[in-house]
């Protein structure tokens, strides 16, 4: 299973995006807007995980890749949080592109193939995205997609009062897909 954008390919995971996965993962900077960096097996227990629900769902996490280069430049897609959260059950989109990637347009390029795919291919009838308040480069791209503005709340999985713990809620319908 492969879908591709002008510039992008998302694909299934290979064995060769582990480890540039896992240096995106224990980067700082990628991962300013989360309470930690991963390890190196945390970051493959994640690619098993995501491997195991794309196999199950036909949908999901997938691996990114520039199609000018063939680099692995990080993953979009759509999940199913792991935890409650006050608007739950929801199917969200997310993404994670490493550093030298940023700032070329490829989180929305990605993102809007991947909301295609879950209205048109898995009718989906909304899709959400949350963020920490603090990530305006997230925002953008919620907004980017046409993804509105909802709400603010506390994820549940972080404690009261730290940096982090403030979200934000965007939402978006296929009838509200650009």
């Amino acid at each position: 299973m492969e879908y591709q954008t002008e510039r992008l390919i998302l694909r299934l995971w290979k064995q060769s995006d582990r480890e540039p996965f896992a240096a995106m993962n224990a980067s700082p900077e990628v991962m300013r807007y989360f309470p930690n960096t991963r390890t190196r097996e945390e970051s493959d227990n994640m690619v098993n995980a995501v491997e195991q629900i794309l196999a199950d769902k036909g949908w999901g996490l997938w691996a990114v890749e520039e199609k000018s280069s063939g680099a692995f430049i990080g993953f979009v897609g759509l999940n199913i949080p792991g935890y409650e959260l006050p608007f739950s059950p929801v199917i969200e989109i997310g993404w994670r592109l490493d550093k030298p990637f940023w700032g070329k347009g490829y989180a929305p390029e990605a993102a809007r193939k991947a909301l295609e795919i879950g209205f048109n291919q898995y009718a989906m009838d909304e899709i959400v995205a949350f963020t920490a308040l603090e990530n305006q480069p997230s925002q953008r791209v919620m907004e980017k997609i046409g993804m509105r503005r909802c709400e603010e709340f506390d994820h549940p999985a972080l404690k009261q009062g730290q940096p982090l713990c403030r979200h934000v809620l965007y939402r978006i319908t296929k009838n509200q897909m650009l």
